[in-house]
């Protein structure tokens, strides 16, 4: 029995039964998982709000700018994540009835891919293979598998990028930092971490590689969007977001400008899942950097910490959202604690699964 304990294994099974619930509730049909609302599948401003997968579905459906327009509610900002739908798309060959069933696969294979190259990395730098269960079990990620989101998808590149990357597979590694950006453009900071660590180890060809593959394309897209939308995909959020903040963690401290209560009870969750890690990855990499050791994880962590005390009010306010967007600082936490040999962090950890809790509102 044990030789076939391995997190790969827990979290095939847990995942599975947590898939399967829902899809047992629904009679097997797979668009529970897109959560479709009608106030754009039908066009009715007072329908059902439905949630973000929706959004990739249509996508998926029909690729077509125009036609599928109507159906977002922020057309360039959604249509950036182009890789999940375009995937889905591709493999049913047209056939429409398959989409849903191609998103979620997709998506949880990706995931589960992840995983076990993650547990690689992270047993190179000889730790416990089972650390890998705080991401593949992150709360953020099961509610993207359970809601057809692009996030297991685009961190799923980025680990393969990364993996690659140690294996000295650098124009592989390029291509699928390229493909993390395209699942989902959070990610790019992970691909500035790379160039950034590059320019810092003078591998100018890497740096102009990297940049020329992953991140001119994207840039090129940004105005395809901007011409066949109207602006451009890079935002704080879909519709009803709001700015990105000017002063650290405002976008936590907003949410007591409509209810203290909630602000506490958010307090309660976020301290020590995000304002400590925030803190703590900050401190360390910069002493790090004042020590001479400036490399890949140190940035990827800095960068994805950094980036979370400017995080808007509208993503704060709603957990899922903010769970779904951890998924950056989980990774970089990881292996810069892995890498790094602090232990105490990585035994700390394990309390972030502790947030799955939150699954059962689902």
């Amino acid at each position: 029995m044990k030789k076939y304990l391995s997190p790969l294994s827990v979290s095939i099974l847990l995942i599975l039964l947590f898939l399967g619930f829902f899809l047992s509730k629904s009679n097997g049909d797979p668009l529970v998982f897109a959560e479709i609302g009608t106030r754009f599948s039908e066009a009715k401003p007072e329908g059902t709000e439905g949630y973000d997968g929706q959004f990739v579905y249509y996508i998926a459906l029909d690729l077509n700018p125009k036609v599928v327009a109507p159906l977002l509610d922020s057309p360039a900002y959604r249509y950036q994540r182009i890789l999940l739908p375009l995937l889905a798309r591709l493999l049913s060959f047209g056939q429409h009835n398959l989409i849903a069933w191609l998103i979620p696969l997709i998506s949880l294979t990706a995931h589960l891919l992840a995983i076990w190259v993650l547990s690689k990395l992270i047993q190179s730098y000889k730790q416990s293979k089972w650390l890998v269960l705080v991401y593949g079990l992150w709360v953020g990620f099961m509610l993207a598998l359970r809601l057809d989101l692009t996030e297991p998808l685009a961190y799923a590149f980025i680990v393969f990028a990364i993996f690659a990357q140690q294996k000295e597979k650098i124009a592989l590694s390029w291509l699928f930092y390229g493909a993390a950006i395209f699942a989902k453009e959070v990610t790019i900071l992970f691909v500035l971490a790379q160039i950034l660590s590059d320019l810092y180890n003078k591998r100018w060809k890497e740096s102009i590689g990297l940049s020329l593959i992953a991140i001119l394309p994207f840039v090129i897209f940004q105005f395809w969007l901007a011409e066949n939308f109207g602006t451009f995909g890079i935002g704080s959020g879909g519709a009803l977001a709001t700015a990105f903040e000017w002063i650290p963690f405002m976008g936590i401290f907003r949410i007591g400008e409509y209810s203290m209560l909630f602000l506490a009870a958010m307090l309660v969750i976020y301290t020590p899942a995000i304002i400590i890690p925030v803190g703590w990855g900050m401190g360390q990499t910069v002493n790090n950097w004042i020590k001479g050791k400036m490399d890949l994880f140190s940035i990827g962590l800095f960068l994805n910490a950094f980036t979370l005390l400017f995080i808007p009010f509208s993503t704060y306010r709603e957990p899922n959202g903010t769970f779904r967007l951890l998924g950056g600082l989980i990774l970089s936490l990881l292996l810069f604690a892995a890498k790094h040999n602090h232990k105490r962090v990585l035994n700390y950890s394990y309390l972030y699964l502790v947030m799955n809790v939150f699954l059962l509102r689902l």
